[in-house]
């Protein structure tokens, strides 16, 4: 028998052996959708810094550039928010495709209209800029799994991690180059056609990232159970393992745990609902994520403090040399991770650690060490950053198929409000602290959240509840944990639901 099980044509499985037609096809398919997404990261970057000189120059005022910035951070937590419900509706391709042409449209009006656009229609564009960014991103981090097999996430992960890494820098070093030839109009036009490039490749690749089916909506018609230790996730909404007993477990409790459940999200209303069936370590996981981005927020803020300190003649340069080792680093985690095949699997722990470290390195690099010793701290904190990117990423992608993007929606949410909080605070704390007092205490914070993380996850262990899937289910004994290419624990000796 042979059914279709990769995301890519010419993917086949035949009497439970995976079968390939063309490995190099498909690795060419997927780099390439990953290409024309860092282009479109390339344009985002450049983008940030263009809109907000240009938020500036329309606004007149330092309040009109923090409002517009609140702007596109709420529309991005109302649709990380809204995340699952809409790819519940639609397939992850369609929401990537009609959120690339959105922001097309958005950035060709502001374009078009640079010279003279209002307040109004500027708020219009960036509202479409922070809702398509965060959509596009949550179904492109769940269709991962769906595109190259849950065996090969966390590869496919650390290649998404290096080309957004390279793009940032790219997109940061060209900004004022480009505006100063040019204008806001063509930095607008190049930040416009960098989504036009994404779409298209979309559209011409036709990746196939919904587990359900290539081209039905979610629950439209679910395919068969894959076959044990296939590796592959199942598209069912309910908790992997919701119907069926633990080991040594009554019947009557997994009644008494599905009420349970069921009164939980009644309780919690909206928020229940979201968080039902969520294995506490998990949760854990997501709130480090958002307590993380709070903590990098303050680094971002106090960077250019420190590159003007530093060297007051050449900030600029400070500052390419500091983003420029970090994205090395970035690179240098997803080398080592791929390579990583044996040992202790990874997973909230080894995200904890790297949290830890990460933070460690940025507040080294504000204590005014010499160039040599500036670059080193900026390359282990680029390394600790890829390599919890990867990790978090990859223990999201675990979980089955359509609680994906209720995860990565939240996480999303936790992301961008906690970024938008460190913001805030931090810009505040640093009219009257020093740069390394601030960005210390933030990334003390996180040091804490990991800590509280790694105290979560031994309670758990403590009570046996802690080898479970991403959403609560029971696992097989120790010896049969699942691990992946990379190391990175599942959770589970099969994904949920295998």
């Amino acid at each position: 028998m042979i059914d279709r099980t990769l995301g890519w044509p010419g993917g086949w499985r035949q009497a439970g052996r995976e079968v390939r037609s063309s490995v190099t096809g498909v690795d060419w398919r997927f780099r390439s959708l990953v290409v024309a997404h860092a282009v479109s990261a390339y344009g985002t970057y450049l983008n940030l810094i263009a809109l907000s000189l240009f938020s500036y120059e329309v606004t007149g005022t330092a309040l009109g550039v923090g409002a517009v910035m609140a702007v596109r951070l709420l529309s991005g937590v109302a649709a990380g928010l809204a995340a699952g419900a809409v790819t519940a509706r639609v397939t992850r391709r369609t929401v990537m495709v009609v959120t690339d042409l959105a922001q097309t449209l958005a950035m060709v009006v502001l374009a078009l209209g640079a010279r003279d656009v209002s307040p109004g229609v500027l708020l219009g564009a960036v509202l479409v800029l922070g809702a398509g960014n965060t959509l596009f991103n949550v179904a492109l981090r769940s269709a991962v799994p769906v595109m190259v097999g849950q065996e090969s996430r966390a590869r496919a992960n650390g290649v998404l991690v290096t080309a957004r890494s390279v793009a940032t820098v790219l997109g940061f070093a060209s900004a004022a180059p480009v505006i100063a030839l040019g204008g806001f109009g063509v930095a607008f036009a190049v930040n416009g056609a960098s989504f036009a490039v994404s779409a298209a490749a979309v559209l011409a690749l036709r990746p196939r990232t919904d587990a359900d089916g290539e081209d039905g909506p979610a629950g439209a018609t679910s395919p068969p159970p894959a076959p044990a230790g296939t590796g592959e996730p199942t598209a069912a909404d309910e908790p992997a393992g919701a119907g069926e007993p633990a080991d040594g477990e009554r019947p009557e409790a997994v009644t008494a745990r599905g009420e349970g459940r069921g009164a939980v999200a009644a309780r919690g209303g909206w928020l229940g609902r979201h968080l039902v069936g969520l294995a506490g370590p998990l949760l854990g996981l997501i709130a480090l994520r958002g307590l993380d981005a709070l903590a990098s927020a303050s680094h971002n803020v106090a960077l250019p403090l420190a590159a003007s300190a530093a060297e007051p003649s050449e900030p600029a340069l400070f500052m390419t040399r500091f983003w420029s080792a970090w994205a090395v680093g970035t690179l240098l985690a997803h080398q080592v991770l791929k390579r990583r095949t044996h040992g202790t699997t990874w997973g909230e722990r080894a995200f904890a650690a790297g949290t830890c470290a990460m933070s460690l390195c940025f507040v080294a690099a504000f204590t005014g060490p010499p160039a040599p010793a500036l670059i080193a701290a900026a390359l282990a904190a680029g390394f600790a950053d890829g390599w919890t990117e990867i990790v978090y990423t990859s223990r999201l992608q675990a979980a089955p198929d359509r609680q994906r993007d209720r995860l990565f929606g939240l996480s999303a949410t936790a992301e961008q409000s906690g970024f938008a909080l460190g913001t805030i605070t931090a810009a505040a704390a640093l009219e009257t602290l020093p740069a390394l007092a601030v960005v210390g205490v933030f990334h003390g914070a996180a040091v804490c959240g990991a800590v509280a993380l790694l105290l979560t996850v031994r309670t758990h262990r403590a009570r046996g509840t802690t080898d479970r899937s991403p959403t609560g289910a029971p696992a097989p004994t120790s010896g049969d944990k699942g691990e992946d290419t990379h190391g990175t624990s599942t959770g589970a000796g099969r994904l949920p639901g295998s």
